[in-house]
Formats: structure tokens, sequence, C-alpha cells
């Protein structure tokens, strides 16, 4: 069975956020998003997908629980949206900084600080592109690109409203968030299963 790749809305028609929320799930799994009115459908996570989050997650909240008030781990179905540009976004993972959850209601997050994408076969090309321009726009201020092929981590850091690649870290090299010092990632843990 081959990989459904990420889709546009073949009609291409717009849709406001309220149309959007009223869809029904996708027929084959997956789920839908939306970036300016443009509905995608996402095809469901892979097991290498589901392994690489699960294993992000507990060192996201291993991080977090040692440093208190850092901030918020998000987990999947949680979104970044903007009602005034009809667009919602699913990530993987995402991490808001306490001093942004100050000033933001956690059930409307319009961006985040740090936001994972696990790329796989149907959804690479969507992940890189649009989803990973949507988020510049958005002013998340990191992005990490999960490879599940390459078994590497593509970091982007948003500089001047444009994201510039910090590095590609593969192997038992550790590397760090640029926007939560400390959070540390060695690679291949991302990659193993339990």
């Amino acid at each position: 069975m081959g990989a459904h790749p990420a889709t546009a809305s073949p009609l291409v028609r717009r849709y406001t956020l309220e149309e959007f929320w009223e869809l029904e799930a996708p027929p084959e799994g997956g789920y839908y998003e939306l970036i300016a009115g443009v509905l995608y459908v996402v095809p469901p996570p892979t097991g290498p997908h589901n392994i690489a989050i699960s294993n992000l997650n507990r060192v996201f909240s291993r991080y977090l629980d040692a440093h208190p008030g850092a901030g918020q781990l998000f987990v999947p179905r949680a979104a970044v949206w903007r009602p005034d540009q009809h667009t919602w976004l699913e990530p993987d993972l995402l991490l808001v900084s306490a001093e942004r959850l100050r000033t933001t209601d956690a059930g409307h997050l319009t961006t985040a600080d740090l936001v994972v994408e696990a790329l796989s076969a149907g959804s690479a090309t969507y992940d890189r592109t649009a989803k990973a321009d949507t988020y510049a726009a958005l002013g998340v201020r990191e992005l990490w690109l999960v490879d599940l092929e390459r078994r590497a981590i593509e970091q982007r850091v948003l500089e001047a409203g444009r994201w510039r690649v910090a590095g590609v870290h593969a192997g038992s090299v550790a590397f760090e968030a640029a926007v939560f010092p400390g959070l540390t990632v060695v690679p291949e843990d991302a990659f193993a299963p339990a």
C-alpha cells in the first residue's frame, strides 16, 4: 500500500474557518488543514512517524520537568490558527514559551515558539513548503522537520520573516534548540523504537 500524498482541495475552493470546522473527517483517514482558505488533506501518520513523535514528546516533557516555567508542550490535534486568515494547522508537536502563554489563550494559539513536523512520504513536500511557509508567516520562531527516511532533523530558525537552516542533524551528536536553551536532542534517539 503506497503513501497517499497531502493534497489540496481539488477544486481549490476557498473555505472559511467555520466551514472548515463543519467538515467530516476524510474518508481515507488523516485530517484536514486550512491555509488561507485552501483545504489540504493530510494522510494518516505511519508507524515510524508515531515512534519519532512519541520519542520527541518524551524528550520535551523531560526538558519541561527540568525547567519549570519554561513553557507548555502541546501534542497532536492542538492547532496554530488564525481566523482572520482562514488558517488552521496541526503540528505534530509544539512548544509555547511561558512568556507567550501569559498573553495568549492556550485554546487559540496564533503562533508557537517551536514546532515539530515528521516528514513521511505522503507529507514531506507539503510540510517543507506550504506548511513551513505558513508557519513562518505566522511567526513561529523555530521549526524542526524530522526526516523519517534520512533519519535526520532539519532545524530551521526564523530570521526577518524567513527560514534559515541552522543545521541538519543526524547520528549520535546532540543539538540544541535555538529558542529553548538547554533543550537538546540526540537525533538517532528520535528514531529508535522502545
